[in-house]
């Protein structure tokens, strides 16, 4: 019998500290995996969405894309003052700021269907937006 070990006792496998049964870890990362793979598909398919946006009544309509491009300004040419460019360009950094703003919650919405609120258990990826 080895020192420190009692009668009828087996000693104890060397098993990383931290590391729960191999069972339970294989597990968690098929599940891991799916999720990255749902996640990817996730951002292919909002990579092909389109979101509209506008600013001035209507006046400004900007598109964007899921990545976040341009796609499409419409400016209507009754807002097209050159004694006022000034308000041109903030209704054009309106409509592109709001079309972001509304691309980025579309995106932030499907990413946690997905991750099922990992960042609210403290479990989060790691990875920003997400």
């Amino acid at each position: 019998m080895g020192k420190g070990m009692k009668a009828g006792k087996k000693p104890k496998k060397n098993r990383p500290s931290g590391m729960g049964g191999g069972g339970d870890m294989q597990k968690q990362l098929r599940q891991l995996q799916q999720m990255q793979a749902e996640m990817e598909q996730a951002q292919a398919e909002l990579a092909e969405k389109e979101l509209t946006a506008t600013a001035g009544g209507g006046a400004v309509e900007v598109t964007v894309n899921g990545n976040k491009e341009i796609t499409k300004l419409i400016i209507d040419k009754d807002v097209v003052d050159p004694d006022d460019v000034e308000m041109l360009q903030d209704l054009v950094t309106a409509a592109v700021n709001e079309a972001i703003r509304q691309m980025e919650e579309l995106t932030e919405a499907e990413m946690s269907k997905i991750t099922g609120g990992l960042d609210a258990m403290g479990g989060g990826l790691g990875i920003p937006g997400f």
